[in-house]
């Protein structure tokens, strides 16, 4: 950059040459110059930047896309997997079921018979509790009533 002496050496040297008429109009040239080239620098540098903000956005997008189709891979091969996994779970739990049909059918299946009641049930009469402790019981074939069908004694 120019000092302020080398200033005032331009500005004589520009005095001598051009006069004292023309100055002041080559000024206005100068200053309207000068204005057109910061708007051309401006205009340049603001679209060299959205340029590069293109690109870097470019960039994160393709990023962007690329771990998503990881992703994508890597699901597609959990639920290929848990399928395989399902497949062969119930692939051997068919076999085994068939095993245990198979050993059931010659084995007797188990009696399960009614055991007598040896508490004495609180909402019959004395005769009846004093019967059912002797006797033995009948498995009961109706389901006892819900709590909303119940009625308050």
């Amino acid at each position: 950059m120019l000092s302020v002496p080398h200033m005032i050496v331009v500005f004589l040297v520009v005095l001598v040459v051009f006069g004292p008429q023309k100055l002041p109009e080559l000024a206005r040239s100068f200053g309207k110059l000068m204005a057109e080239f910061r708007k051309a620098s401006n205009d340049f540098r603001s679209a060299f930047e959205e340029e590069m903000r293109d690109l870097e956005r470019q960039a994160r997008v393709a990023e962007l896309r690329k771990q998503a189709a990881e992703a994508n891979a890597a699901a597609d091969a959990a639920i290929k997997k848990s399928a395989e996994a399902a497949n062969s779970i119930s692939s051997d739990a068919a076999s085994a079921l068939a095993e245990t049909s198979t050993s059931s059918e010659s084995a007797e299946s188990p009696v399960v018979s009614p055991i007598a009641e040896t508490v004495p049930r609180l909402d019959a009469n004395s005769g009846e509790r004093e019967a059912n402790v002797d006797a033995p019981v009948e498995p009961a074939t109706e389901t006892p009533p819900s709590h909303d069908q119940q009625q308050p004694a």
